[in-house]
């Protein structure tokens, strides 16, 4: 069938916003997978995506690669093959929910996604237990998300993994009511995704966020973090806490051995209440992180955890600053769908 083309959420035109029925808020891996009919195994949609292609493309033209790069992105799924359902350039801010709605409505079997890692967290989101597989085109400033499924950085390298690559389940992490892909962050990070230039990160790319936080970190103070599992509680004081279900930050290893798909959350502080400290331990991440392990001290390795923090702060959600501390944080095992290359690993 001919793909429709209704570029118009946040381009030139409009189109309804749609509707995607929002994810349970509880993580529950025994949740059967919603979809547009019997749920299928991995398998079988992956036979679906190559017999038919129904494909709908959606790519926020805001990040940092995506204006450029959206039509060739298009050209080349259809030069693989793909029967491109709809596409969707979402240019305006807080216009993304309604493209990936609209396209969701298409009834895919595959969503191609292009941007950052909070637009694929986003995504993410939209497709946590359903019977729909993502894929990645990473346009972003890190690309952390991408990184750690193992997804080449260029449109072309992208597009030959969605035509020749497998369907894989991998793991979602869960704060409070919301899913994310990668990380979560309290601190600095906060205050350095809420301010860093848009204009910046187009130009200069990850280099941006460095910057940002440097210029921040005079008039940052630290916070006390406790963090409590089944079996163990920490109390540290701190400028920056993360808690990670991928295996990159900043474009960068966290360590060697950590995956999107080996059931563990990790949690980690970047240094003590020092900001020379701060500084020293996002050095040693960005040198040593390949060469690290998730056994190390430095790291807890779990699937659930309370996090309380004084005072309250906010989250810092795959990019996205949304709800505070406290927050519950979860493992939501094989809970996402994606295209991956032949040779990953899915557990």
């Amino acid at each position: 069938m001919p793909g429709t083309s209704p570029e118009a959420v946040g381009g030139t035109g409009q189109t309804g916003p749609g509707r995607c029925e929002s994810p349970e808020s509880a993580a529950n891996p025994g949740r059967q997978r919603a979809g547009w009919g019997e749920a299928r195994d991995k398998a079988d949609l992956e036979a679906a995506i190559r017999r038919q292609g129904r494909v709908a493309l959606v790519i926020n033209t805001r990040s940092r690669r995506g204006q450029r790069l959206y039509r060739v992105a298009s050209s080349q799924l259809e030069a693989a093959g793909f029967d491109l359902l709809g596409r969707f350039p979402v240019g305006r801010p807080g216009q993304l929910e309604a493209g990936l709605a609209a396209a969701m409505d298409l009834r895919p079997d595959l969503l191609v996604v292009g941007g950052g890692d909070g637009t694929l967290s986003l995504a993410s989101r939209h497709l946590a237990y359903r019977d729909v597989a993502l894929g990645v085109l990473p346009l972003g400033t890190t690309n952390n998300f991408a990184r750690s499924l193992g997804i080449p950085l260029d449109v072309a390298g992208a597009v030959g993994v969605l035509a020749s690559g497998k369907v894989a389940d991998v793991d979602l992490g869960q704060a409070g009511d919301t899913f994310f892909a990668n990380l979560v962050s309290v601190g600095l990070s906060g205050h350095v995704a809420a301010t860093v230039r848009h204009d910046l990160k187009r130009l200069l790319g990850r280099v941006a966020y460095p910057l940002t936080a440097v210029a921040r970190l005079p008039g940052h103070r630290p916070f006390q973090a406790t963090i409590a599992t089944a079996d163990q509680r920490r109390t540290l004081r701190t400028h920056q806490l993360n808690i990670a279900n991928g295996s990159f930050h900043a474009g960068r290893p966290i360590t060697g051995d950590a995956s999107a798909d080996d059931r563990l959350l990790l949690a980690y502080s970047l240094g003590d209440d020092s900001p020379f400290a701060l500084i020293s331990a996002t050095v040693r991440h960005a040198l040593r992180g390949a060469r690290r392990s998730l056994t190390e001290p430095a790291f807890l390795a779990t699937r659930e955890l309370w996090l309380h923090t004084d005072p309250p702060l906010p989250l810092d959600i795959d990019g996205e600053i949304s709800a505070h501390t406290p927050v519950r944080i979860t493992l939501a095992p094989n809970a996402l769908r994606v295209m991956v290359a032949a040779d990953f690993i899915d557990a």
